[in-house]
């Protein structure tokens, strides 16, 4: 039973699985990259600039693990400083300045938990941003590509419409560290996977999600050409939507119920 779960965290971070930058390579154009928090430093962990989904100018922000050795090193495993999550809120509130939609793909094992990220205030980060998404004026729409895990994953998806992956995994915590708070043996792995309710299925039950988005074709020109023709569709029914922090709010407020939920595609 909990062999299922655990074999989607295991598949979530396989290094082999497109990340953040090919999604932006292969679905937006004309993508410029922007760098830098204006506080510390720039945050390799985070991607993000402005973008055209088909023409159509977007905020695009994604958090990268990285494919080969060296590029994991580099991105820090895709586990965000303070600094990474204040340049996508800086990110975001230019979007809302100049009324471009946000999109956002997340892949994280979580917020990076140095004591140097401690020093610069990692928690106050996420939570700056989470207050800050809730009210903000664009449309947002964020994908869970990978794994999503905890406050990290949270602070780039308070948004519109939250989608995952067929084989992504999005939970408070990860599976091994459930296992040694709760048991103190990281070996029950796969039993907190199963509790943790982690999988696709699980969240859109519960309404954390609205869609799970299908795995056929991963990595290849129709895959991503499907994502960008649903995230075209829904950056255009948002953008009618006068009162987008209103239902926001009451989308989270509905979490647990089962309301919100939307087909598999």
């Amino acid at each position: 039973m909990s062999e299922s779960a655990y074999k989607r965290v295991r598949i979530a971070r396989n290094n082999g699985r497109p990340m953040g930058q090919d999604y932006i390579r292969n679905i937006f154009r004309e993508f410029t990259e922007f760098h830098g928090d204006r506080r510390y430093a720039d945050d390799p962990a985070v991607i993000g600039g402005i973008a055209r989904l088909d023409g159509v100018p977007v905020t695009v922000i994604a958090i990268e693990k990285g494919h080969t050795a060296k590029e994991r090193t580099c991105r820090n495993f895709g586990a965000p400083n303070p600094e990474g999550y204040r340049k996508a809120l800086r990110l975001m509130e230019q979007a809302e300045k100049f009324g471009r939609p946000v999109i956002c793909f997340i892949d994280t094992s979580g917020a990076f938990c140095g004591i140097g990220a401690e020093e610069r205030g990692q928690g106050q980060a996420i939570a700056e941003n989470l207050m800050r998404m809730s009210t903000l004026c664009v449309p947002i729409i964020s994908i869970l590509i990978g794994e999503g895990g905890s406050g990290g994953a949270l602070a780039l998806a308070v948004a519109d419409r939250v989608w995952m992956l067929q084989n992504a995994v999005y939970s408070v915590i990860s599976p091994e560290g459930c296992a040694s708070i709760l048991w103190k043996d990281p070996e029950k792995a796969e039993t907190a996977a199963e509790s943790l309710k982690l999988t696709a299925e699980d969240a859109r039950s519960l309404g954390v999600i609205e869609r799970i988005l299908s795995e056929k074709e991963i990595g290849s020109k129709a895959f991503y050409d499907r994502i960008r023709d649903l995230l075209k569709e829904e950056t255009e029914i948002l953008a009618k939507d006068a009162d987008l922090v209103g239902k926001r709010y009451e989308r989270f407020r509905r979490i647990g119920t089962g309301a919100v939920m939307k087909e598999s595609v």
